[in-house]
């Protein structure tokens, strides 16, 4: 049973990824191409590079999360936090290599700040792109991929279904949505910066920091607006939506127990799944391409 997957964006909940990878492998569908934006692209990649599922639950375990994400961020570009931390991660398990080396269709979204369009990754070196897609507004320094000065995907393409698409039309596209339906309560960021508790607690009653709260709020707003808009229009065949929505965008998180999530809500969606192989249903695909 052959599938095209979109993994969205999410921070921290894209452990979620893994347990939906997990399922999907077990249950005999196989992944001919797959499309990531922000943390989904990160998971994509190590996924297309050849890692399994367990192998990178294992990686992601081992990540001290503060240790990549708090340096000089000044150093980097205008940013709250540094990105050199994840790019030597990335690096040390990805490596050089380019999307023309790779045995899958991949491609990675990310966002032009100078065009102010979606940016579709499918040549060029993998870990510029993914620090491009990560490249959270105000958290993470904008990453120069020329011609690009990428930020985050999920600024447009939240859950990338059209790309995944794109990459193998005559599949169906199953979608996994970190993002909490509208309606919903949920825990855009919780920013915790390393330093004494008590000077922590100060900086965490300032204006700014507070300002700063209300904007990533906002953000995630407008990015649960464009997730149900993006989903309505592209229409991927099964949506897998684990429940993960009072995870922070950079919360350190029991790996397995969110990847857990990812595992019941793959489990959940397996009747839909199935069904999608239809003779039915692979009529309307065929009727649909034409």
């Amino acid at each position: 049973m052959d599938i095209t997957l979109a993994l969205s964006g999410g921070g921290s909940r894209g452990v979620a990824h893994l347990g939906a990878l997990r399922v999907l492998e077990q249950q005999g569908f196989r992944i001919r191409a797959l499309a990531g934006t922000s943390i989904g692209s990160i998971v994509g990649a190590f996924y297309v590079f050849g890692y399994p599922p367990d192998e990178i639950e294992s990686i992601f375990a081992s990540v001290n999360l503060s240790r990549l994400l708090y340096g000089w961020p000044l150093v980097d570009g205008p940013s709250l936090l540094s990105v050199r931390g994840v790019s030597d991660f990335l690096q040390y398990h990805l490596g050089n290599r380019n999307f023309e080396d790779l045995n899958l269709p991949f491609a990675i979204v990310a966002v032009d700040l100078e065009s102010r369009r979606e940016i579709i990754l499918k040549k060029g070196n993998v870990v510029d792109a993914i620090l491009g897609s990560i490249a959270v507004p105000g958290i993470f320094p904008p990453q120069h991929y020329p011609p690009y000065r990428l930020i985050d995907g999920g600024t447009l393409d939240p859950v990338p279904v059209s790309i995944a698409r794109a990459l193998s039309p005559s599949l169906p596209v199953v979608a996994v949505s970190l993002y909490t339906p509208l309606g919903q309560p949920s825990t855009p960021i919780n920013l915790q910066l390393p330093g004494p508790k008590a000077l922590m607690e100060q900086i965490a009653r300032l204006n700014i920091t507070q300002a700063f709260q209300i904007f990533a709020e906002a953000i995630d707003i407008g990015q649960r607006q464009m997730t149900d808009m993006r989903l309505r229009m592209d229409k991927p065949d099964v949506l897998i939506s684990p429940d993960v929505g009072d995870i922070g965008l950079l919360d350190t998180v029991d790996v397995a127990q969110v990847a857990m999530q990812g595992e019941l809500a793959a489990l959940a969606a397996l009747p839909e799944l199935k069904r999608i192989f239809s003779w039915q249903a692979r009529l309307r695909r065929f009727r649909q391409r034409r």
